[in-house]
């Protein structure tokens, strides 16, 4: 029987983290994203926002019902509760990647596994400056041209999330 080429090998799913995000309908697309990615969601508060919003529920749509998601205290309570041991033989622990335009190196030059963590900031700020100082070799950036400032959150997201994807995807056999 033929596999479609939609299908993705089982996995820990990848995950996607955003700390203090500010704008309901950037969360919303960005539950969107999960779902179709398989992908996990991950808020660390304070939210600048009420998960009851209207505008976070018309961006995600009927698909928030099928999103699996995570509302965390604080960073460090999502990090600690993180796996520690591998969930397969000679496969690494799941790492925390931290995107910020505050970094040289290049997302497509991370090689992601899964059950990453891809960690985004807040749409006005970032991530803060302190966390990127203790991981920077965990650090990664969408490259842009100079007159950009930054991209919106929900498609830096796409960009990285859909990366990670490519790189776990198995091509379809023939």
């Amino acid at each position: 029987m033929d596999t479609p080429a939609t299908t993705r090998p089982a996995a820990p799913p990848l995950n996607v983290v955003l700390v203090s995000p500010e704008i309901p309908p950037n969360t919303g697309n960005i539950g969107r994203l999960c779902v179709a990615a398989g992908a996990t969601l991950h808020l660390v508060k304070p939210l600048g926002f009420q998960l009851d919003d209207r505008s976070l529920a018309r961006a995600g749509l009927d698909y928030w019902q099928h999103l699996n998601w995570h509302l965390w205290e604080s960073l460090a309570d999502l990090q600690a509760a993180a796996p520690s041991t591998p969930t397969t033989l000679g496969q690494r622990l799941p790492q925390f990647y931290y995107l910020t335009t505050k970094s040289t190196r290049p997302y497509w030059s991370q090689h992601f596994q899964p059950g990453d963590y891809l960690v985004f900031g807040r749409e006005t700020k970032g991530l803060p400056a302190s966390l990127l100082a203790q991981h920077p070799d965990q650090c990664l950036t969408i490259p842009m041209e100079p007159a950009a400032r930054s991209l919106n959150l929900a498609t830096s997201v796409g960009i990285v999330l859909y990366e990670a994807m490519r790189q776990n995807t198995a091509p379809p056999t023939p």
